[in-house]
């Protein structure tokens, strides 16, 4: 636990040595190979081994410092009542004005620990699944590097002791889901990709940074001793309107980190980077760092009641929105990227309504089936040879038996299925907003549940049932590198669940308990046990609907190219206009691209054709004529002739005089 530091700089290790390894080796090519780094040009075996084992040994070292902090802290929590106190690592010094100083230090307290726990675990797992998945890919080395880079700064922002620490992690996650998702850099689309994640994550880094000050404005200090202050409602400055402003500024940074609102359109286009880069961005890590920021600050925002309302009604709105678009996506990998989403509004639904722990909850289980999802759907891709179609799959279930398996339990626990984790931690949100009275978004967060498991049976029914299709016959199971990951992330979407077992199935909480010293608990109504025991067997029976209903419409069809039913074939023709718009994802791009891309590049060209061409430009050449006029008159009078040179001094005297005798 002394060592803290550590944990973040393996992997920043492991970026240093791979990055260099890598650009020494490319630069050492000859030209006419291309370089190690160029499309076209996989690594030798010897290479590959080296970056695979520094990418994956810098991470799978940091588990193990991260567990050997984390599960003494754990079992120090479980006989300590009131849990144990924070440890906090002061490093060194970073900034210093006045009497006021920021350091580097790491903090371990109950949600950083949660959080470390599966951010290595499961990034591990990743970085082995990368192994088998990459093998043939050009960049190898780069590609580790990146991979080891963001998990330092995802690892850094957990572990940071106060804003401007977290700030950097926060920073750098966005920079490497930039490098990661414009990974394959000669194709359009991926940089595109990469851009517009870049872009859109700044718009809620504008409001990260404000809200940084505006906590040192209100506390006196960024670092998170202001987490008690606020508790205290302790305040250096500013009034309860500078709280409520504090708060929605942070959760600008948070919409835009975790995709929710509008700026959730570069998510589902962050497709475009491997599937392990999707597995890592949409599970454990990047998406999960807004919940994380508000279930940090937690304390403050309970200060502000409608910033709490604000930000469930957001996460209700975002979770119910992503959702209606995942049931007509046909790539495989959009209808997961759609469902995170949609499962972010639900950790920012339970933040909303109070249920901070039930949130981080939710983070948690999330982690491991969306992992396993995710990198399920990239066995299927590469069996598929890269097809990512789900209309040119089918009957994959007999042909990658182990990559079927480990998808069809996760696909049961993200739909809330009983006792696998998804319905625990799902039913912790729902529950949660019952018991706050907010009965309407509670409507909004079951018929998302119901949405949730028709679209994700949809997608197993596609892909592994019904008839062969395209590629799929000739299909195959992926190496062990890769099934390994999805066998144990498929163990732990079984039984993490059980952490969080409420009372009224004979459990404690634990998870709740566990993180009762780090996240605020506003008062909430308790349900008698015979009302939890309902809500939870009509959210169970919301789920099996809509699992049935999919599989009624996909399970069984064989189609050629649509893999849909008769009644589904009648159901889109009946929806029409309406179907066309979710399966055009409500055309939200298309009105951002009218609404603000398009005005914004108007204006830009105005300014550049209009205003710098003409006004500016003008200006700058108007006076270089004036000056090029002015020495074409002049060198009339400059001859080198000193005849002319006198005569020209004999009429300014002259003139002179004149002017003297005159006045």
């Amino acid at each position: 636990m002394n060592q803290l530091w550590l944990i973040p700089v393996l992997p920043l290790a492991g970026f240093l040595v791979n990055g260099l390894v890598a650009l020494v080796a490319s630069s050492s090519r000859a030209e006419k190979e291309s370089g190690a780094d160029q499309p076209g040009a996989p690594l030798p075996y010897a290479q590959r081994l080296f970056h695979g084992l520094v990418g994956v040994g810098s991470v799978g070292l940091a588990t193990v410092l991260a567990f050997a902090a984390v599960v003494p802290y754990v079992l120090g929590s479980m006989h300590n009542a009131e849990g144990l106190a924070p440890v906090v690592q002061r490093v060194y010094t970073w900034m210093a004005a006045g009497d006021y100083s920021v350091d580097v230090a790491f903090r371990l307290d109950a949600l950083s620990a949660l959080m470390l726990s599966f951010v290595t675990f499961v990034g591990t797992l990743i970085h082995l699944y990368s192994v088998g998945y990459m093998q043939k890919e050009e960049g190898y080395g780069r590609y580790f590097s990146y991979l080891n880079l963001f998990m330092f700064a995802m690892l850094t922002l957990v572990l940071a002791d106060n804003l401007p620490l977290l700030f950097v992690g926060w920073e750098g996650v966005g920079l490497c889901s930039y490098l990661l998702i414009g990974y394959y850099y000669d194709k359009d689309f991926a940089v595109a990709a990469g851009k517009k994640a870049f872009i859109a994550n700044r718009v809620g880094d504008l409001g990260m940074v404000l809200g940084i000050f505006g906590v040192f404005a209100l506390f006196g200090t960024a670092d998170f001793s202001f987490v008690e202050l606020a508790k205290r409602q302790v305040f250096a400055g500013g009034a309860p309107l500078g709280v409520y402003a504090v708060c929605l500024l942070l959760f600008l940074g948070a919409c835009g980190k975790s995709a929710q609102g509008p700026l959730y359109v570069w998510l589902p286009d962050a497709m475009a980077g491997p599937t392990p880069v999707s597995a890592l961005i949409h599970a454990a890590t990047m998406v999960t760092a807004g919940v994380y920021l508000v279930a940090r600050c937690s304390a403050l925002f309970v200060l502000s009641p409608d910033a709490l309302t604000l930000v469930a009604w957001i996460g209700a709105g975002t979770a119910i929105f992503a959702a209606t678009i995942g049931l007509a996506q046909n790539d495989i990998k959009k209808v997961l990227a759609y469902s995170t989403v949609s499962q972010l509004g639900y950790m920012f639904l339970a933040c909303g309504v109070g249920a901070f722990s039930a949130g981080i909850f939710h983070v948690f289980t999330h982690a491991f089936f969306k992992a396993c999802l995710f990198l399920g759907s990239g066995s299927v891709i590469m069996s598929m040879h890269h097809e990512q179609d789900m209309r040119q799959m089918g009957g994959l279930a007999a042909r990658i038996p182990q990559t079927f398996r480990t998808m069809l339990v996760t696909t049961l626990a993200i739909a809330g299925i009983f006792p696998l984790a998804g319905f625990f931690s799902k039913d912790a949100v729902l529950g949660a907003t019952a018991a706050s009275g907010h009965w309407a978004l509670y409507a909004v967060g079951l018929l998302t549940a119901g949405l949730t498991a028709f679209y994700m049976f949809r997608l197993v029914s596609m892909t592994f049932f019904g008839k062969a299709r395209g590629h799929a016959e000739h299909a195959h199971e992926s190496p062990a590198t890769m099934t390994v990951p999805l066998w144990i992330l498929a163990a732990l979407s079984v039984v993490a669940g059980f952490v969080g077992v409420p009372a009224a199935l004979g459990g404690s909480d634990r998870i709740g308990r566990f993180l009762e010293a780090s996240v605020a608990h506003p008062e909430i109504h308790e349900m008698s046990h015979g009302l939890e025991i309902g809500l939870m067997l009509l959210s169970l029976g919301v789920a099996v609907t809509g699992l049935a209903w999919a599989w009624r419409w996909y399970g069984k069809a064989d189609g050629p190219a649509e893999a849909v039913s008769p009644q589904a074939h009648a159901f889109y023709e009946k929806t029409g206009a309406l179907g066309r718009l979710v399966g055009n994802k409500w055309n939200v791009d298309e009105g951002i691209e009218a609404l603000v891309l398009s005005p914004f590049r108007k204006i830009g060209t105005f300014l550049w054709r209009g205003f710098d061409a003409l006004f500016i430009d003008g200006i700058a050449n108007a006076s270089a004529f004036l000056v090029e006029l002015a020495g074409d008159l002049l060198r009339f009078f400059t001859t080198g002739h000193v005849r002319n040179y006198a005569l020209t001094f004999a009429l300014g005297i002259a003139v002179l005089i004149v002017y003297v005798w005159v006045r």
